[in-house]
């Protein structure tokens, strides 16, 4: 059953005083002066808390502890971070923690997201039933996955062109978009709809050897998007100029951290990994 739990009524947050404005005095000058004083009161719990001896609170203290402590050091700010094997960068502008019933959700809003070499203009990511599991690394789980974002169609299709080996795509006039077949010399201009994980291909005009195909020919059915990474399910996208928005899901997902790199990171600005 949940309950309410006040993180000032827990004694070392209490000892040094943190107050409700934990995450800005987290790392003030004059707090970071005084870490090597805080560290054993900050890491005897969290030991236990690794060997799965602590109470069920100790989740809040940590949650409010890492989502505040992040958000005061790299909020507004590009940051690094590699996660789950990829390398990330970015720039932070929320990170918010709530308790739904025995587990969190969380919210976290980035925008010039670099994902490894690929560029996402804005992404909101909203993440339902997120657990923390005891254990040397604590284990970070999450049911289920939101996510809202805004990409270029130019920034789009080059990373659709990393999927598949036989056509090149690029951005044409008026929001459509060049194909051109790698081997077997056809070219045609098309636009594209994902609603629901099933891609829909309209085929404005196709050539093969300067000859226009007839349009019987440039039917195309309906695609599903079965095989994406992680299973993940596009809702749906549209165009606004030369942006795409887009909405997805992902049935959810496992990464491990260590706490002792998560706070020295947090403390020298450097990078936070998930892994």
């Amino acid at each position: 059953m949940a309950t309410n739990f006040d993180p000032k009524a827990w004694l070392p947050l209490r000892a040094v005083d943190l107050g409700v404005d934990l995450g800005k005095r987290l790392f003030d000058q004059s707090w970071v002066d005084q870490w090597t004083g805080f560290t054993t009161a900050w890491l005897d719990p969290v030991a236990d808390f690794g060997v799965g001896t602590v109470t069920a609170l100790m989740p809040d203290v940590l949650m409010t502890l890492l989502s505040e402590g992040i958000l005061s050091r790299f909020g507004g700010q590009e940051a690094n971070a590699t996660f789950l094997g990829h390398d990330v960068t970015a720039t932070l502008h929320t990170l918010k923690v709530r308790r739904r019933g025995a587990h969190f959700q969380t919210k976290t809003v980035v925008t010039e997201l670099h994902w490894d070499e690929h560029r996402v203009e804005e992404l909101t990511v909203i993440a339902h039933g997120v657990r923390l599991v005891p254990g040397m690394p604590t284990k970070l789980r999450a049911a289920q996955l939101d996510i809202t974002g805004v990409i270029s169609r130019a920034a789009l299709l080059e990373w659709v062109n990393t999927w598949q080996p036989d056509w090149e795509l690029e951005p044409a006039e008026d929001g459509l978009i060049r194909a051109r077949h790698k081997r077997r010399r056809i070219k045609a201009l098309v636009d594209g709809d994902i609603t629901n994980n099933v891609l829909t291909i309209t085929v404005h005009s196709a050539h093969w050897r300067k000859m226009r195909a007839p349009k019987r020919m440039t039917a195309l059915q309906p695609i599903p998007l079965s095989d994406l990474p992680n299973d993940a399910r596009i809702i749906s996208t549209h165009r606004v100029g030369e942006y795409v928005c887009f909405a997805a899901d992902l049935p959810g997902l496992t990464g491990s951290f260590d706490l002792a790199q998560i706070r020295s990171a947090i403390v020298a600005g450097t990078t936070l990994i998930i892994f």
